[in-house]
Parts: C-alpha cells; sequence; structure tokens
C-alpha cells in the first residue's frame, strides 16, 4: 500500500541522510538496515529506507514486498515518487529499487542526477533516511555514499570483511574527506567483541591513512549485534526480528544501536 505523501515545507528541517555501507557483501547489511529503520521507528522518527544497490536490490525480498513501482520507475519518469514510497512492515517506509538492471552498474551522468534529484525531494519529507548502499567502492556506491551526511559500516569479525571495511574507509576518506565514520560490527560471538575489531581497524587507520590526509580518521563505533539464530529465522521467513522476536539478543542490540542514533 502506498504511503500518503506528506506535505513538503521548505522551512522543515532536512532529514538526516545516513548511508549504511560495507566493504564487502553478505555481511548482513540490508537486514540491519531494515531493524535499524524498524527500531528508529519505534522511537518516534520518520524513517525512509532507500535502496540504493542499484541493480542488485534485495531490500524488497528482506521485506517481502512485491512493488508494483520502483525507483527505476521515478527515474523513468513513468512513474511519481509519492507512488514509489510504500509502507513496510516495522512502520517505516521504503523506496525499492529494481534488480537485475544492468543500466545501473555504471555512474552515468543521467543515473548521478536522477538519484541526486529524489534524495533532494525526499529530504523535507523525513527525520531519517537510510541510504542501503551496495557492497564495495565501484562509483554508484561512493557517489551514493557522497551524498550523505553520515556513513555507517557494517562489517563482520572475519578477516575478509575487517579486509574491505578498511578499504572502503581509506577511500572514502581519501576521496570523500571522511574524518568520522560510524561502525556496526554484526555476528559477533561474544558482546563487546565489537570494540576488538573497531580497536584492529583504527589501528591500521592510524598507521596507514591519517599521516596522508590533513586531520586524522576516527571510526566511532555505534556498537555490535551478536550472531543469533533468530535472524536466521527472521530472514528464512522474510521478516524484521525486532518485530517477531523482539526479545532476541540481536533484536536488543539493534535497538539500542538505534537509540545511540537517535537525536
Amino acid at each position: 500500500m502506498n504511503a500518503p505523501a506528506s506535505p513538503v515545507n521548505p522551512a522543515a528541517s532536512r532529514a538526516r541522510i545516513l548511508a549504511v555501507t560495507s566493504g564487502k557483501g553478505g555481511v548482513g547489511k540490508t537486514f540491519f538496515s531494515a531493524n535499524l529503520a524498524a527500531a528508529l521507528s519505534r522511537r518516534g522518527l520518520k524513517v525512509l529506507v532507500l535502496d540504493a544497490d542499484l541493480g542488485l536490490a534485495n531490500l524488497d525480498v528482506v521485506l517481502n514486498l512485491h512493488p508494483k513501482v520502483t525507483l527505476h520507475d521515478v527515474f523513468t519518469g513513468t512513474a511519481t515518487l509519492e507512488q514509489a514510497v510504500l509502507s513496510a512492515p516495522g512502520g517505516f517506509s521504503v523506496l525499492l529499487a529494481g534488480s537485475g538492471l544492468v543500466e545501473y552498474s555504471r555512474l552515468t551522468p543521467e543515473v548521478r542526477e536522477r538519484l541526486l534529484g529524489v534524495i533532494e525531494e525526499v529530504k523535507p519529507r523525513f527525520d531519517m533516511v537510510l541510504l542501503d548502499t551496495g557492497a564495495g567502492i565501484s562509483e554508484v556506491v561512493l557517489y551514493t555514499v557522497s551524498l550523505a551526511d553520515e556513513v555507517l559500516i557494517v562489517a563482520t569479525p572475519e578477516p575478509t570483511s575487517m579486509t574491505d571495511a578498511y578499504a572502503t574507509i581509506k577511500v572514502l576518506a581519501l576521496q570523500q574527506s571522511r574524518r568520522e565514520l560510524r561502525l556496526v560490527v554484526n555476528q559477533v560471538a561474544r558482546g563487546g567483541d565489537g570494540r576488538g575489531v573497531a580497536t584492529q581497524l583504527q589501528q591500521v587507520v592510524d598507521r596507514f591513512v591519517s599521516p596522508s590526509v590533513e586531520a586524522p580518521v576516527r571510526i566511532n563505533l555505534l556498537g555490535d549485534v551478536p550472531y543469533d539464530i533468530a535472524v536466521r529465522e527472521a530472514v528464512k521467513k522474510r521478516q524484521l526480528v525486532v518485530e517477531t522476536l523482539p526479545g532476541s539478543p540481536a533484536a536488543q542490540a539493534i535497538v539500542a544501536l538505534a537509540a545511540r542514533l537517535s537525536p
């Protein structure tokens, strides 16, 4: 069902734009984004998740939605933004992208202009916009991240994930002059293990990145989310863990992270 369009008030405070990204796929970024949005909505915020993984979108799968109108239709002018913004389980709104659209694998001037236009249009309508980006450091991902006020990197304790998270941090520091980045460590074995991951990343950044830029790059650990069988069950059922299993360790951790992100 389409969410009712909110009147645009030019004087309204603009939304906080938060890019949720990762160095590699498979770290649970999209599932985390959706559950974070639900937790933020519970705190009274009006939240939109924009599926910015153009061409390889799967937010619709996570939320078990079957959209008739997507971001592609808005880009091509065959539908309005109001028609494309949907209500999602969890009390937030979503703007879903199409899947398998090869034209969005490259950052063309058209993709750049249309994505910027959509984000500018939704800013006055929400308190927070989460940009669920693709993984890696492609031109499309980096441009999407450049449109955000803040960046949150999702990683896991796995060495490959940490290596790719460092690569992402390095590129964002050098190319976008990012000096502060938030970090969430997903699928930790024990609560608090995220601190060790953040410390290791910070040490490498201090050694190899900060000396090359004007000011030190800081990784701010927002928190960690434990490995939890409840997450696997929620993924299988295409449900939000904070909605269906709110007492699970993962759900409680995400709710705590939302509290730290709230104004």
